[in-house]
């Protein structure tokens, strides 16, 4: 999951781009320096691969779990020396694949949060409303697909998953117009579903496609996005060795809003009282080295409007010990009534 962007909006989170965002933030917060070695859990195109490469004599872990990507990025590898290994992964993994590569704890992770341009580029992937393909919206084109999820969720729970992973207020307008035009017909394309979408919800000249929200709900939910995010902040606490950056860009606020809860838990000591000293839990993994997010400047948002919604937040790793995982369920939000993944 890699945001790439051009200047078309097609698909939930944004139109697609060429170059990365926030490029030169990134660099200056994860400080690349010769003999480091980093981890770009979102590879996509390569854009973050290639200018920690080219800061730095660095070595570079890229793990993507999009096939298209892996064999897509074999000619930087052949470009690195020996300096680049791709991974077919999921970056919630990240931890195992650099343990895999005995390289020991690294010096920075960066990770690109959003929709690849190769995948919104090929219909047939189903990510975009704007090219007709089959809905599928998968990244590793495995598992229920986003067609599967119109097919089986009920209207309830239909409207639930697109009004809290797609912030979208006219959900139950949509799931009703849904279930009625499933009833009558399969709903298995792209613009089949963005059609039905666009007869209930109104949009003005300018203002997003109408079922942008829809459809990042169900890329979202099929690909299980926001807790792959969370297990992926806590795999990068854990490979991260004292003093190596962490450095997230996201581009909505479901996927910031669980970054900096994360990051600003693991930076805040256990509270104490008057009476009872703050021994009892964990010490702080990180210190935040951005204070809030950075935003792209008014130069780069109008090369990209994408940028417009980029946030970037940093960490440093501590000496402490990683906090266990099993409480990442507190920075993910209310998920639907029924588990769209199951249903």
């Amino acid at each position: 999951m890699a945001g790439r962007g051009g200047s078309e909006t097609d698909a939930a989170g944004g139109p697609a781009r060429h170059l990365p965002v926030l490029l030169a933030e990134v660099l200056s917060h994860l400080a690349p320096r010769d003999g480091g070695v980093y981890v770009d859990g979102t590879f996509g195109a390569g854009g973050y691969t290639r200018a920690i490469l080219e800061a730095a004599d660095t070595r570079v872990i890229a793990i993507d779990r999009d096939p298209n990507a892996i064999r897509d990025g074999q000619a930087l590898v052949a470009e690195s020396a020996g300096r680049l290994t791709l991974a077919h992964e999921r970056f919630s993994r990240l931890d195992e694949v650099v343990e895999a590569e005995g390289t020991g704890l690294v010096d920075g992770v960066v990770l690109d949060i959003g929709v690849s341009s190769m995948q919104l580029d090929e219909g047939e992937r189903g990510f975009s409303f704007r090219r007709d393909g089959p809905l599928d919206m998968r990244m590793s084109s495995e598992g229920p697909s986003a067609a599967d999820l119109v097919a089986r969720l009920g209207e309830t729970d239909l409207a639930n998953l697109i009004y809290r992973f797609g912030e979208e207020r006219q959900s139950r307008a949509i799931a009703r117009a849904i279930v009625a035009a499933r009833a009558q017909a399969p709903i298995e394309r792209t613009l089949q579903l963005a059609e039905i979408i666009a007869k209930v919800v109104w949009a003005k000249p300018h203002e997003p496609h109408p079922a942008t929200r829809s459809f990042q709900a169900l890329r979202i939910a099929v690909n299980d996005e926001l807790g792959e995010l969370a297990r992926a902040l806590s795999a990068a606490e854990r490979a991260l060795k004292p003093g190596g950056r962490l450095v997230v860009v996201t581009f909505h606020s479901l996927e910031d809003r669980i970054v900096k809860n994360f990051l600003a838990h693991r930076a805040k000591a256990s509270a104490g009282s008057r009476h009872m000293p703050a021994l009892d839990g964990p010490a702080p993994s990180f210190r935040l080295v951005a204070r809030g997010a950075v935003e792209a400047g008014d130069e780069e948002t109008a090369r990209n409007p994408r940028a417009r919604s980029a946030k970037l937040r940093a960490a440093e790793r501590t000496e402490a010990p990683a906090h266990p995982p099993g409480d990442l369920d507190r920075f993910l939000p209310p998920l639907p009534a029924a588990d769209a993944r199951s249903r």
